[in-house]
């Protein structure tokens, strides 16, 4: 995906969240899963839909070698959730990584066993 710069849809990161746990799966599958999850209903022909679109962006690949066919992710887990949080980082925060920091530490939703270990993180770093 980063050869490419695809961002994927919020609907199509969904998908992408049901292959990574469960791994290589049929659209009946994650429809499922999505119906399961979600606090909408999602037809079947939307996933379908959804499902080709991202084969033909190269976000997933079709094995069409049974007659179930599965889909799987083409990029690992961790390079497109780095690609995504850059992505983010610079459309939402100007790239900067300290206003991202403040904005998710300063929020009040942070657990003080939260705070700790991003300290422990940032003093292993120095």
């Amino acid at each position: 995906m980063e050869s490419k710069k695809v961002e994927p849809t919020k609907s199509e990161i969904e998908i992408l969240s049901i292959l990574w746990k469960h791994g290589a799966s049929s659209v009946r599958f994650v429809n499922d899963k999505l119906n399961e999850e979600e606090e909408r209903v999602v037809k079947y022909t939307t996933t379908l839909k959804l499902m080709q679109i991202m084969k033909e962006k190269g976000i997933l690949y079709r094995d069409e070698s049974n007659i179930k066919h599965l889909y799987h992710v083409v990029e690992d887990q961790e390079k497109t959730k780095t690609f995504l949080l850059e992505t983010f980082l610079s459309k939402i925060f100007d790239g900067s990584v300290e206003n991202l920091v403040m904005q998710l530490v300063g929020n009040k939703k942070t657990s003080k066993e939260e705070l700790l270990k991003i300290k422990n993180i940032i003093d292993k770093m120095n």
